[in-house]
């Protein structure tokens, strides 16, 4: 029941803001599961929740698609390296630095409307379209949706935080549609991680643990992106700093 719950509330949360690691992760812990197990246990039963809450918000990706098909592949790369990683090194190397980038991400959440008026006024007083993304711009942002993948594939908690917050430094898009396109890179990124797993260390997945997490998360997505789309830019933006500070709570506390 417990871990039902708790991938029914990382379904919601990961289709609104991206974190629900930070629930299932530390409750699987709580039950005695090794990190190691819970990690790739939590990645394989997300993929369920990751692909529901994806098609709920399939409408704002509408339009974004000649950007995705750059940060689509990154996401893919970063995911193969991140796992890759995960099998070879100590866990404690990358949960040390989780924290740091977590308060990166909510700051650039928080100041991404501040950034993207700067930019749209420097690209009207250069004569350029403000939705113009130019190719540093694109370069800087394959770059910065490689690096979150290599983070997604190795610990996934998260993730769609760090997302959010490199889309709203560098692109003049409306919170909805950037968390469109962070629930795709991020089930990419869980895709990956999770056949990479299954293929190479299939016997420390607690297949049981995956499969209630994958039910109730397909449920929790689905109802996070009903809600989740019918909320303002604000009140999403809150969300996210919200249940960042949360999540950035539980990791220090453990």
């Amino acid at each position: 029941m417990l871990i039902g719950l708790a991938g029914f509330a990382a379904g919601a949360i990961n289709a609104l803001v991206g974190s629900g690691t930070l629930v299932t992760f530390p409750t699987l812990v709580a039950l005695g599961y090794p990190p190691v197990t819970s990690t790739m246990s939590n990645a394989v039963g997300l993929v369920a929740g990751g692909v529901s809450a994806t098609w709920g918000y399939r409408a704002e990706l509408d339009g974004q698609w000649d950007r995705l098909r750059w940060q689509i592949p990154a996401s893919l790369a970063g995911a193969v390296l991140g796992a890759y990683l995960l099998l070879h090194l100590p866990e404690k190397v990358f949960i040390e630095v989780v924290p740091a980038l977590l308060v990166l991400a909510l700051l650039l959440v928080v100041a991404g409307p501040r950034i993207q008026s700067w930019a749209r006024r420097r690209a009207e007083a250069q004569g350029r379209s403000a939705e113009h993304v130019s190719p540093a711009r694109l370069a800087l942002l394959v770059f910065g949706t490689f690096a979150v993948g290599v983070y997604g594939g190795y610990f996934t908690a998260a993730q769609g935080i760090l997302l959010v917050g490199v889309m709203g430094a560098l692109l003049p898009e409306s919170m909805q549609r950037m968390n469109a396109a962070k629930n795709l890179l991020a089930l990419v990124v869980n895709i990956v991680a999770a056949v990479g797993y299954t293929l190479v260390a299939s016997e420390r997945i607690s297949w049981s643990v995956a499969a209630i997490i994958a039910a109730s998360s397909l449920v929790g997505g689905i109802v996070g992106a009903k809600y989740g789309r019918r909320l303002s830019p604000n009140a999403l933006r809150s969300t996210i700093v919200v249940v960042g500070l949360i999540g950035l709570y539980r990791l220090l506390a453990v």
